[in-house]
């Protein structure tokens, strides 16, 4: 759909290929295909937290519409993970900052804050417990309707510490290639552009090894936005030093 179209055409022709690669320019649910079937369909679909943007969709509908029965898809899974963080410094940060702005009070900005996902680069150390996965994607027979789930998760401590937020992150594979090719947007994986998602707790647990954090997610498009999305954090926590129950209504745009 990018004016890049025409630099690749001016590429393709240099390097003589021009009777073996055809470029098409437009939307994918608008454009006709020289052809009645695809072998491959190669995308990069996935935006913070997996799904914000809504971009699979397309993927999906070019799927079922084009794509050959025994047809590839790259890549063709996805996962996306829960985890714990202590993150008390930047969550003093980001929403304590609004409480004094220059000696004024600017309080209803923090309301505002708190709600909407953090999307930045955690620090591996910050992860203070094991991760679960909320989500699994076989790119080959999930529907637009799986993209709106609901998961329970339960994750737990691996050291005494405090969980101020859930970080959330993605991997992707490619399990069609000859060998499978994978990548991580996890605080442990090398940067990428995806960073991490954070959803921050009303309050700190304060936690032992081994003590368990568990709760439930559910996320939606947002019904005026579709690609933004509308995502409920519920948790509980039942600790030595720290008991909480709680519920989160969060908004990614």
């Amino acid at each position: 759909m990018s004016s890049i179209i025409t630099q690749a055409e001016e590429i393709v022709q240099d390097n003589g290929f021009g009777d073996v690669i055809t470029l098409v320019r437009g939307k994918i649910e608008e454009v006709e295909l020289p052809v009645q079937q695809v072998d491959i369909i190669i995308s990069e679909w996935m935006g913070y937290f997996l799904l914000y943007e809504s971009m699979l969709d397309t993927v999906l509908w070019a799927r079922d519409k084009w794509l050959t029965k025994e047809g590839l898809l790259f890549p063709d899974h996805a996962t996306l993970w829960v985890a714990g963080i202590e993150d008390g410094d930047y969550k003093a940060e980001k929403l304590g900052y609004w409480d004094n702005v220059y000696g004024f009070n600017f309080s209803p900005i923090r309301e505002i804050a708190k709600i909407e996902p953090l999307v930045d680069v955690v620090n591996e150390q910050a992860i203070m417990s094991t991760a679960h996965c909320i989500l699994d994607l076989d790119l080959k027979t999930c529907t637009k309707e799986d993209l709106t789930f609901e998961s329970e998760w339960a994750i737990k401590a691996t050291r005494d510490d405090f969980c101020h937020a859930l970080v959330a992150y993605f991997d992707i594979d490619f399990k069609a290639a000859h060998r499978t090719v994978s990548f991580s947007t996890g605080p442990a994986a090398k940067y990428t552009h995806w960073k991490q998602t954070v959803f921050y707790m009303d309050e700190s647990l304060v936690t032992c090894r081994g003590e368990e954090i568990k709760g439930k997610i559910s996320c939606a498009p947002n019904g005026k936005n579709p690609r933004d999305l509308d995502i409920t954090m519920d948790y509980e926590f039942k600790g030595e030093h720290t008991k909480a129950k709680n519920s989160i209504q969060f908004k990614m745009h």
